[in-house]
């Protein structure tokens, strides 16, 4: 089964991480200058070194569709510099898989493959996409929806370690980024960790930096830069988040329910309001 994976990114990386070790090949698309934080456990990062390895998964840069295909065949994950997954034309995927996380639909329609699967908020099953998939941190994180959407977005990050928004660094300043530390430096409160147009980029928590742009590329005031992660493990740097593993578990249950090729369930009808927990329970089973 082959799956186009539009992003490649955390998220869109832990999908595809699921999807090849349960044996699908996996092509994935970005932008020619991806703009991934946490860029050691990101397949994009193919894309500037042209190749990298993942939880001993190698991605490898590919030229065009058939270079792709033949490296999907071949036990790697694809990566192409394609922001607009134009390969899907020439590649005729099964499933095509929308993991930019733009927080809307940047184009993708339910005509791109057999089955297509949006990730986060912006997608509505049975409308643009045939499932879409929960990623807010918390009870519905990683729960496939076959009718409605994700919840909204809110513009919080997720709680890690007790921290949410405290921990993402954003540029002071529209510009071009410079780190002044590396992934898996452990720094502290008031550490500049960047500059923009001369203006320092400043960690308000102690903690190890867990993601961080790399250099030269444009960045606007405000945009996620870098991200420290307060638990202080640097070996969480090269594996893929708990988040993404989960979006990913539900991107593989989509897509196994969605093609019935290991059964003939019916997908369940969820929308994007979970029902009260208490109504109906079969046998009495919570």
């Amino acid at each position: 089964m082959l799956v186009v994976i539009r992003g490649a990114g955390d998220i869109a990386t832990g999908i595809a991480l699921r999807l090849y070790r349960a044996g699908m090949q996996v092509v994935m698309c970005d932008l020619a200058q991806p703009t991934s934080i946490r860029r050691t456990v990101c397949f994009s990062e193919a894309i500037r070194l042209g190749e990298t390895t993942i939880e001993g998964v190698r991605g490898v840069l590919c030229r065009d569709a058939e270079v792709a295909r033949l490296a999907a065949q071949s036990a790697c994950v694809a990566v192409m510099a394609d922001p607009k997954a134009s390969c899907v034309s020439e590649l005729h995927p099964d499933v095509l898989v929308d993991a930019i996380l733009a927080k809307r639909n940047l184009g993708t329609t339910r005509c791109m493959a057999p089955v297509v699967i949006g990730v986060g908020p912006g997608f509505t099953a049975q409308v643009d996409v045939d499932a879409a998939v929960e990623t807010m941190r918390g009870h519905y994180l990683g729960r496939v929806y076959y009718t409605g959407s994700p919840l909204p977005n809110t513009a919080i990050p997720g709680l890690i370690g007790g921290y949410a928004g405290e921990r993402v660094l954003r540029a002071p300043a529209d510009g071009t980024f410079a780190p002044c530390v590396k992934i898996g430096d452990e720094v502290k409160a008031g550490t500049v960790c960047g500059t923009v147009a001369g203006q320092p980029m400043v960690a308000t928590i102690d903690g190890v930096v867990r993601g961080l742009l790399q250099e030269g590329v444009p960045v606007t005031r405000g945009m996620k830069s870098g991200d420290v992660d307060p638990r202080c493990h640097p070996e969480y740097i090269t594996m893929a988040s708990d988040k993404a593993l989960a979006v990913g578990g539900g991107v593989l249950e989509a897509i196994l329910s969605l093609t019935g090729c290991l059964g003939v369930h019916e997908a369940p009808a969820m929308g994007g309001v979970i029902a009260e927990a208490g109504d109906a329970m079969v046998g009495g089973y919570a």
